[in-house]
């Protein structure tokens, strides 16, 4: 069966004159240039742990992208893709190709770059199960041509080519040119995250002092033990603060002072630095404000400007996914017995609200009239001038 064939069957295309010359034998420092460092891949994890609007953000695109469903042109055909895609294992604990879209997705956005893999059965009469990889587990490198792309596994200290390449999901979000992984979203946020995150700590250091306030006593010493009275008062005054469940009164004798330390300060306003940086990972996210919880304008509806920019990016995350889900239905019918075409039907996107939507309607629906009405007009014209 040519789908579960070794390699890639069309390789008589011609080379590249614009790649750099690619040979059997590379060095280790072309393999270095074409794999993605684990370092970065921790530090987009761990910027989606310490900033909550980050990883809000990026769940909100998911679950925006919506759903979908496949059209074949026979009914068994339609019925029995629909179960499979209802009911197909994804991992070892989840269940239905939504649960797969969107774990493949949030890594394609997180990373750059997605990889999974179609299981099927060993008597190769179905699929079993979607396998999302770990990218610290694959690498992805460029075969005799800059036109080939090979999947390699980790094991043991040594990278090994999959067996079955065929079976290989692999996705890229914007690759620079020349690079097999994609550029993650999250590109270009880690220096305005690392300002925030000072700021934030700042913060909650100063609010600590002032939650827990430290206290400065000082006395004018008019003769005698200054030292021996000193010692005296900071006794009195750690017994006199030390007891939590009731107050008790100090008292002392001679001139003293008490001020709460870092009173006089003034904490700075963190409202303008914070303010431009979240707009700065709202600009890089396209995502409007008021979707993550931000109040920057008087009115709570999505401008028409807005919806239109997060629709297009939305459709582009669908156009990327799109050959994903295409293979899987079309390994499944194979594997089925079935010849059947078939066709991705995404649902609409909806972000208008039901009011905006009705009123588009209305005017669609005046339009239409209007048009139907002058054609009716321009026909019994021409009729009497004939």
């Amino acid at each position: 069966m040519k789908l579960f064939k070794k390699g890639n069957d069309r390789s008589d295309f011609c080379a590249v004159q614009t790649a750099e010359s690619f040979s059997g034998r590379r060095s280790l420092s072309m393999l270095a240039s074409f794999s993605q460092d684990n370092m970065e891949r921790r530090l987009y994890s761990a910027l989606r742990e310490s900033v909550p609007i980050i990883n809000g953000a990026i769940d909100k695109i998911v679950r925006l992208t919506g759903g979908f469903q496949v059209s074949c042109k026979s009914k068994a055909a339609e019925k029995a893709l629909s179960d499979f895609l209802k009911n197909v294992m994804v991992g070892a604990n989840s269940r239905g190709i939504s649960c797969f879209v969107t774990s493949y997705l949030n890594q394609l956005l997180t990373y750059g770059t997605a990889v999974a893999e179609i299981v099927p059965y060993k008597d190769k009469s179905g699929i079993a199960a979607l396998y999302i990889a770990n990218l610290d587990d694959v690498e992805l490198r460029h075969g005799s041509s800059p036109l080939d792309l090979n999947v390699y596994t980790k094991r043991s200290g040594s990278s090994v080519p999959v067996s079955n390449p065929s079976l290989i999901l692999q996705s890229s979000l914007n690759p620079e040119p020349g690079q097999l992984y994609g550029t993650s979203i999250l590109k270009g946020l880690p220096f305005v995250s690392d300002i925030l995150l000072k700021i934030f700590n700042t913060i909650g250091e100063n609010w600590e002092r002032v939650g827990n306030v430290r206290f400065a006593v000082s006395c004018s010493s008019n003769g005698g033990n200054a030292k021996e009275r000193a010692q005296q008062i900071a006794r009195q005054w750690s017994l006199a603060m030390s007891d939590k469940e009731r107050t008790k009164d100090f008292i002392s004798v001679g001139d003293v002072s008490i001020k709460v330390i870092g009173a006089d300060n003034q904490i700075l306003d963190s409202d303008v630095p914070v303010r431009q940086i979240l707009e700065q990972i709202v600009a890089r996210l396209s995502i409007p404000p008021f979707l993550l919880g931000l109040s920057w304008s008087t009115t709570e509806r999505m401008a028409a400007q807005q919806c239109d920019i997060l629709t297009s990016e939305l459709e582009w995350y669908r156009e990327l996914l799109s050959p994903v889900i295409e293979k899987i239905c079309r390994v499944f019918l194979w594997l089925n017995g079935f010849d059947d075409g078939y066709e991705i039907q995404w649902n609409n996107i909806n972000l208008q609200d039901e009011t905006q939507l009705a009123q588009a309607r209305l005017w669609n629906a005046q339009a239409l009239e209007i048009e139907l009405r002058n054609a009716e007009v321009m026909k019994n014209g021409q009729r009497q001038n004939n």
